[in-house]
């Protein structure tokens, strides 16, 4: 097997062992050796990789963000028109959210762990994912009117909160599904912004 391959294979088990453990007892009380051992290597392989817990959380942040750029990207490029790009971004969104997966965990609730040069690092890297968002948001804008007075950087900044906040208070158990709340989510947003009907 390719050095770089074995790295991969290395670096995955790494980062899921540390999003386990950092959802499961916190980053804080999670340490290294704490680490290296449910990724079954030593600390100094451990340390070969990565130069501090820090790294690892940041990395593991960089993947959920890259996850979620990716699955929103695919769902989007189905849709016929910007609108339906727009809701298929948010379902998209929603349900990488609600996947369980531990890094897109850590990516909402750790960034407080992060020291300020780290949370800038990783500011940019999701700047990505927000002038994509801004993308879908004005290209539906045009396709359907704004109402009068309506920001979108602000409308941006509400609906992620929004969404985000589903990760909160979703119940799999509930009587709502994923695709029931991007569905609401999307209609209660066109129905308070877009002058669909010329209203």
């Amino acid at each position: 097997m390719a050095k770089a391959a074995i790295k991969e294979r290395s670096d995955e088990r790494v980062l899921q062992a540390a999003a386990r453990l950092f959802r499961d007892q916190g980053f804080a009380a999670t340490s290294l050796r704490d680490i290296a051992k449910a990724a079954g290597m030593l600390p100094g392989s451990l340390h070969y990789r990565y130069a501090s817990k820090e790294d690892i959380l940041s990395a593991l942040m960089e993947r959920a963000i890259d996850r979620l750029i990716e699955g929103v990207l695919s769902a989007s490029a189905t849709g016929a028109d910007p609108l339906e790009r727009l809701r298929l971004a948010m379902l998209a969104h929603l349900k990488i959210l609600l996947s369980g997966e531990d890094s897109v965990y850590v990516l909402l609730y750790d960034w407080r762990s992060l020291s300020p040069a780290a949370e800038r690092a990783i500011a940019k890297h999701r700047c990505r994912y927000e002038q994509f968002a801004d993308e879908l948001l004005a290209q539906a804008a045009a396709f359907a009117p704004l109402k009068p007075g309506v920001d979108l950087y602000l409308l941006r900044q509400f609906g992620f909160g929004a969404a985000n906040w589903v990760a909160q208070w979703y119940d799999p158990k509930g009587p709502y599904t994923p695709e029931a709340i991007a569905d609401a989510f999307f209609l209660y947003l066109s129905m308070g912004t877009l002058n669909i009907r010329g209203g």
